[in-house]
């Protein structure tokens, strides 16, 4: 089987923060669980460089568009790195092969008639001398009547044209705009509501419930035309002989790093086939643009297969409040990993995470969740076993028969969480190996090995090879969650790779210099925490 892992495109106009990865972190995990599987996977994503807010960054910084997006891309890289993304390919949209294969989907789109030209009302500031991106209007949403942009509405996600809002402001200096003639590309977006109307039915049981929703509204209310082209000083040129000086609208554009990431990979193409298994991944946002907008485009250009696992999550909120970059209201991943493990970051945004409902994070959680779970439960588990062999049989590990009840409850583990993993439920997944390192703490504390280390040896021994067996599976089970940690177990039993099978080994060298997978830390820590936050909020 071959899959196909889509991961939204972050803006290069600022920092990452908790958000973003919350919402891009289970396409990671669902890649390495694959891969462990044996199946063939492409795993892309990058740096959306072309839209309207990395030209108000600019702008505000009186810097180069390039300047912008060259530092902020390197930027996500060494995240994605330090966090173990796996991603076969991490491109950019100002890249020359981006650029080619966004211009191809456009003419094959228009010579199918699947895009016209229109003459439309355009806003025009006479303050600022030029035509207003959306992104540059600002106003009042006609449908929910919240603040909103002019792409799109933050409140009732509805997408937008800049024309259609209320009061509408220029952003750059907050005088109404003016509404001027303009000829642009339209993509006839109605033509594919009965094939989408199909197509949600068939393939919404693999979708989350906040996508399902989402789309089904949009199909409810009716699709219409969305223009394909703007009046902008960056982005992708139209491939159109007279009109090169307008830019390929970015929410048809943006959609395509998806086939032009895969373009840069060898065998890429080989996953654009109906058999290929995809998931997308990405935030609430960016529902329509991959359900309806990249599906009608797929469908445009004859491109299998359409989106079939809509990984879409829900807002992540910071100590109770909507995070904000514009009041420096969030912790930027740079930082966050800076200071902690890249797998307590993991778990937490994955027992935290916002799958169904926002999410909120809390240093005091944080931090709890990293001391009481990841360490109080899961590091101590594998450290009391290991030291305990290091210290009264010579790191040298028993060669015993495994306790049968928990070596079936090993087997059943792979199975349950392996379907959840598929399902994208991967917060119920982690749960369910922590239930079993919880029975594991248990278990070894009623075994008393420190008893039958004198009073029953085989017992002792027999206790401890079960513990062994449960400590490299749950690592193994673990790896696609919390990587890092689990290939310091990977090293410490010398095991070559890490499958999705039960693992039995029978290994004759010894265990030594054991060491704390985690450090616990310092509960005082959250208070130094919150006071960082809420001071550089000032």
């Amino acid at each position: 089987m071959s899959v196909f892992i889509g991961g939204a495109w972050p803006y290069a106009n600022g920092s990452l923060h908790i958000g973003h990865i919350a919402s891009l972190l289970p396409g990671d995990i669902i890649a390495r669980y694959y891969r462990q599987k044996g199946e063939k996977v492409l795993y892309v994503s990058g740096s959306d460089c072309n839209g309207t807010p990395i030209a108000i960054r600019a702008k505000q910084e009186n810097k180069l568009v390039s300047e912008i997006v060259n530092d902020y891309h390197e930027e996500f890289l060494s995240c994605f790195e330090k966090l173990g993304f796996t991603y076969d390919h991490y491109g950019r949209t100002d890249s020359e092969d981006h650029h080619q294969t966004v211009q191809k989907v456009f003419k094959e789109l228009l010579n199918k008639e699947f895009i016209y030209k229109k003459v439309v009302k355009q806003t025009y500031c006479d303050a600022c001398q030029q035509s207003l991106p959306d992104r540059y209007v600002e106003g009042t949403c006609p449908h929910c009547h919240h603040p909103a942009r002019g792409d799109q509405c933050e409140s009732c996600s509805k997408i937008l044209d800049a024309a259609d809002l209320l009061d509408k402001k220029c952003k750059n200096c907050g005088n109404e705009p003016s509404m001027k003639d303009s000829e642009q590309f339209y993509f006839t977006l109605k033509k594919f509501q009965p094939s989408l109307e199909s197509y949600l039915e068939k393939a919404k049981e693999n979708w989350r419930d906040n996508a399902i929703q989402l789309t089904e509204r949009y199909l409810r209310e009716g699709l219409v035309d969305r223009a394909a082209s703007r009046d902008l000083s960056v982005g992708v040129p139209l491939p159109v002989d007279g009109y090169e000086d307008k830019k390929v609208y970015v929410w048809i554009e943006a959609v395509c790093g998806y086939l032009s990431a895969s373009n840069q990979t060898k065998d890429g193409g080989l996953f654009w086939t109906e058999h290929t298994k995809t998931y997308y991944v990405h935030g609430k946002d960016n529902i329509p643009f991959h359900t309806i907008i990249w599906s009608a485009i797929l469908l445009g250009i004859d491109k299998r297969p359409l989106p079939q696992s809509i990984i879409s999550s829900e807002y992540v909120t910071l100590e109770k409040k909507k995070i904000s970059t514009s009041r420096n209201w969030a912790i930027w991943v740079k930082d966050l990993l800076d200071r902690y493990h890249p797998d307590t970051v993991r778990y937490f945004l994955t027992i935290n995470a916002p799958e169904n409902r926002d999410a909120d994070f809390s240093w005091r959680e944080f931090i709890y969740s990293h001391n009481s779970e990841l360490l109080g439960s899961y590091g101590n588990f594998i450290n009391r076993t290991l030291k305990f062999i290091e210290k009264y049989f010579d790191g040298e590990i028993p060669n015993e028969k495994i306790d049968p009840v928990l070596k079936d409850q090993v087997v059943t583990l792979y199975d349950q969480v392996g379907e959840l993993i598929e399902k994208g439920q991967l917060k119920k997944g982690i749960e369910e190996v922590f239930l079993l390192v919880k029975k594991a703490n248990k278990y070894f504390d009623e075994r008393e090995p420190w008893k039958t280390r004198t009073e029953n040896i085989k017992e002792c021994r027999q206790t401890l090879a079960t513990c062994v067996h449960l400590i490299i599976n749950f690592a193994q089970i673990l790896s696609p969650f919390l990587p890092f940690s689990s290939q310091e177990i990977q090293r410490y039993f010398q095991i070559e790779e890490w499958k999705w099978e039960p693992l039995f080994i029978i290994w004759n060298g010894t265990i030594e210099n054991v060491k704390p997978l985690f450090d616990r830390i310092d509960i005082k820590v959250i208070e130094e925490e919150k006071e960082r936050l809420f001071n550089k909020n000032v």
